[in-house]
C-alpha cells in the first residue's frame, strides 16, 4: 500500500482552522491545536448562548412591563390576563418598548386591560 502525504490536506485543515480563530487571545490563535480546541468550546457557548439569548431578553421585557405597571397601579401577572380577556395580543418585546418609549400608548393599554378585568 502507498504512503499518504497528507500536506496540501493538512495545511488547508489547519489555514480553515486558523482562520476561524481570529481574535483569539495569546497562542490561542496561532497554534493549531489551542485554536481548535479553543473553537470547540466557542462554537459550543455560540449554539448555547443563542437559545440563552431568548431568555434573558424575555426576562428583560417583563422587568420593563412589570416596572410600568406597577406605576398605573397594576401588577404584571393581572395585567397580562387582562390583555388575554380585551382580546389585545401585543407581544412582550412590544409592550416593553411601548412602557419605554411611549408611557401614555401603554397607560392607554393599561386602561383597556383593566376594563376587561
Amino acid at each position: 500500500m502507498p504512503r499518504v502525504k497528507t500536506g496540501v490536506v493538512r495545511r488547508r485543515r489547519h489555514k480553515k482552522v486558523l482562520k476561524l480563530a481570529r481574535g483569539f487571545f495569546q497562542g490561542r490563535h496561532k497554534h493549531f491545536r489551542k485554536a481548535k480546541e479553543q473553537l470547540e468550546h466557542s462554537m459550543y457557548y455560540a449554539f448555547r448562548d443563542r437559545k440563552q439569548k431568548k431568555r434573558e431578553f424575555r426576562k428583560l421585557w417583563i422587568i420593563r412591563i412589570n416596572a410600568a405597571c406597577r406605576l398605573n397601579d397594576i401588577s404584571y401577572s393581572r395585567f397580562i390576563n387582562g390583555l388575554k380577556k380585551a382580546n389585545i395580543e401585543l407581544d412582550r418585546k412590544i409592550l416593553a418598548d411601548m412602557a419605554m418609549n411611549d408611557a401614555a400608548a401603554f397607560s392607554a393599554v393599561v386602561t383597556q386591560a383593566k376594563a376587561a378585568l
